[in-house]
């Protein structure tokens, strides 16, 4: 790997971290249901720690648009903005989980 390549894969982390930051300090109203550590406290919200971002961001971009409905989440996104989805995305999708043995 060249060096340029290999700055280029740093790079990024600084914005990424800043947007994941961002995305918990808005994710409040999400809390109630996905938790604060992206693990479902109620029974028919999934799991959102350690989703695929590009999956949530067009998730909660098509709950915006209506081209999926769901009665809290299309609230929810209704007034979100593309910055607001992609950090939530990023924060949730940045979540990682451990899995404890017995």
């Amino acid at each position: 790997m060249s060096i340029a390549a290999l700055l280029g894969a740093f790079a990024g982390t600084p914005v990424l971290a800043a947007e994941s930051s961002a995305g918990k300090a808005k994710a409040g109203q999400c809390f109630a249901c996905h938790g604060s550590d992206g693990l479902a406290k109620v029974p028919d919200a999934p799991n959102l720690a350690g989703q695929n971002e590009m999956y949530l961001v067009k998730a909660l971009k098509d709950y915006r648009s209506g081209a999926r409905e769901h009665e809290v989440m299309s609230l929810m996104a209704k007034n979100l903005s593309d910055t607001d989805i992609n950090q939530l995305a990023s924060y949730f999708g940045g979540i990682v989980i451990s899995i404890k043995s017995p």
